[in-house]
């Protein structure tokens, strides 16, 4: 079961690149919770997917020899949901269809691989901690940073270019 989750179904075997399928079996996943619950449960969600995660990862790396395998993406899940969370609380509170938020979500999803990839400052000195913590840890910053960068290319969509 510990493997079950961290792979997210096992998305995570896929190949190549298995964290760029689990931020996009994230996508698939946030999509159904988004239009059920609003940014509320989407906000429960992504504490739970966190808590979870940190305790599973931490099971199934304990005593390995390799701390973050690559085919761990629930860390994945995690961030990129963090990265469309102001998609989901914007087009809430604007009143707009999932649907339409169409450019958001791409947008929180390439941010989030190029930052999750990079790994600039933050994410990469999170990645270099090792452990659980590590493992998620990156993935949570770069999902901050990405959804930082989808705020701001709202703003720039909403604010210069309406």
């Amino acid at each position: 079961m510990i493997r079950f989750i961290n792979t997210l179904a096992f998305v995570g075997l896929l190949r190549p690149a298995p964290g760029t399928w689990g931020s996009l079996a994230a996508l698939v996943l946030a999509w159904p919770i988004v239009w059920i619950g609003g940014p509320w449960l989407f906000g429960v969600k992504i504490i739970a997917v966190v808590a979870v995660g940190l305790w599973t990862i931490g099971r199934q790396i304990d005593g390995q020899s390799d701390q973050d395998p690559s085919e761990i993406v629930i860390d994945e899940v995690a961030g990129q949901w963090i990265a469309l969370l102001p998609v989901v609380i914007g087009g809430a509170h604007a009143g707009v269809p999932l649907g339409a938020l169409w450019p958001g979500w791409i947008a929180a999803f390439v941010l989030f691989r190029l930052f999750d990839v990079w790994k600039p400052g933050p994410v990469g000195w999170a990645d270099r901690r090792g452990g659980a913590l590590g493992v998620m840890l990156d993935d949570v910053i770069a999902g901050l940073l990405a959804g930082l960068g989808v705020m701001a290319l709202a703003g720039l969509y909403h604010g210069v270019l309406a």
